[in-house]
Parts: C-alpha cells; structure tokens; sequence
C-alpha cells in the first residue's frame, strides 16, 4: 500500500512516472497506489502554476502537454501489463453533497481532525473544473488493457462490496492453483507423515 502525497525534492527531479514506477510490487505481489501519476493530468491542469513551477524545460509546456501525458501513462501502462501486470484503477465517485458532510465530520468529531486538511475545503471551490479534467481523463486512458471502474461512493458499504467484487473476478479469472508435488515429493511427504505420527 502506497499512499503518494506533495511530490518531494527528490520526486520533482525526476520524471513524473518515476516514484510510482519505483513503488511497483514485484512478480507475484499485489500493490495498492492511494494516488498516482494521474495527479499531474489532474491537479497540475487544474492549477496550471504548478507545473510551471516544477523544474520542467518551459518548451514542453505548451498546449500538446496534456495530450503527450496521455500517451505517456498509456504507454507506460501497456509496458506493465507486457510484462505480466495486471492494472485495475479505481475512482471513488462522491458527490459534491457528501464530500461536504464527510469534511464537516471530520471538523466536528476530534478523533478524525487529523484526516482534515484546509486545503480540502479551498479545493471544493473548483469541483467543476475537477470534473471536467476526469471527464478527459477517463476519456483518453480508460483503455481495454487498463480500464477505469468508476464506482458511486457515497455509501461506504456499496464502494467496497462492489470493489471487492472486482478484485474477486480479476483473481478468478487467474485460475490460481496451489503447487503441485512431483510423485518422488508426494513418497517424502508420506515418510515425513510416517515419522512425524511415529513421535510422541
């Protein structure tokens, strides 16, 4: 489980794709990203001044840049499922009422202030730009091999009965099966039973 907040130093001096890349679980492994490289196609087109503040050469910030990163994040998708990734992305949907009344709870009862930032009530103010962005956003990299579940959020039980749904048949549909034993593994498996019932 990775949780990615402000880009650091050392983030903004590489490539955006670059601290999620090196969060990636290896073979075998299921990694969950709480945010990703899809905050600098959203955040950033939002609130353009922030990506004329990273350390970017200013000529590749131009009016193609949102369709580069695009290709980029599909590109770099297509690069992980080659290689035997499988790639689910989720977009808790909440709507602009609740959001108010999850925030308004989070102020009100002291044991969840710390999930508050100020910064949360200031970014409300551009809920339609926001959704503007993730319209385009779904539209170019909801693609057949990385698809987009968007998932209605404001009942926390529907959310997670129908994400788990997902990841049930995503894993069904691996056919996993426990290892098998070679017929000399199974003879030894049955003179450690032997020995092990033998003991007192």
């Amino acid at each position: 489980m990775h949780s990615f907040k402000a880009p650091s130093t050392e983030e903004l001096n590489h490539d955006y794709l670059w601290r999620c890349s090196k969060a990636l679980p290896e073979r075998g492994r299921i990694g969950i990203f709480n945010r990703s490289y899809y905050e600098e196609i959203l955040v950033t087109r939002v609130h353009p001044e922030i990506l004329e503040q990273r350390p970017l050469p200013m000529s590749i910030i131009d009016n193609n840049i949102w369709e580069r990163r695009f290709e980029e994040i599909n590109n770099f998708e297509k690069h992980l499922v080659n290689n035997g990734t499988i790639i689910l992305k989720f977009f808790l949907n909440v709507s602009k009422e609740e959001q108010k009344e999850r925030f308004l709870e989070r102020i009100n009862r002291p044991e969840k202030n710390w999930k508050f930032s100020e910064n949360d009530a200031k970014e409300r103010r551009f809920w339609d730009d926001y959704m503007s962005v993730y319209e385009d956003m779904f539209n170019h990299t909801s693609i057949k091999y990385a698809p987009w579940y968007i998932i209605p959020a404001d009942h926390k039980w529907f959310t997670r009965l129908v994400v788990a749904g997902i990841i049930y048949t995503q894993l069904k549909e691996l056919n996993l099966k426990y290892p098998s034993l070679s017929k000399e593994q199974h003879k030894e498996l049955l003179k450690a039973k032997e020995i092990l019932e033998s003991q007192k």
